[in-house]
């Protein structure tokens, strides 16, 4: 059975940081793109950001620079790593895989985590 579990969310100031994790089980998803997305309150889901097997990332354009992704193929992990929090990152964060990082950006997704929740206080 796949499965992709979330951690590490939860409530922080803003300007704190916070890194995600989200690790894959049931088999290897070291070839995969790997994701994230978000979706806040009365919000549709969002792109955040996304990252090949060989570890090339693309990030949603506003995010750029507060966040990162990274990968451990080794570990079946993808963590994101999210700094200088502010309150409009408080949302349900997801984990995602597909083999295409594009298809996975455009949100054709294979297998999604149950989400984790990130609350940013002002």
């Amino acid at each position: 059975q796949v499965q992709l579990v979330e951690s590490g969310g939860g409530l922080v100031q803003a300007g704190d940081s916070l890194r995600l994790s989200c690790t894959a089980s049931g088999r290897t998803f070291s070839m995969d793109a790997m994701g994230w997305f978000r979706q806040a309150p009365g919000k549709e889901r969002e792109f955040v950001a996304v990252i090949r097997w060989s570890g090339i990332a693309s990030y949603a354009d506003p995010l750029k620079g507060r966040f990162t992704i990274s990968r451990d193929n080794a570990k079946n992990t993808v963590y994101l790593q999210m700094n200088s929090v502010k309150p409009e990152d408080t949302a349900v964060y997801y984990c995602a895989s597909h083999p295409s990082s594009t298809q996975l950006r455009n949100g054709f997704v294979d297998y999604w985590g149950q989400g984790t929740q990130v609350t940013v206080s002002s």
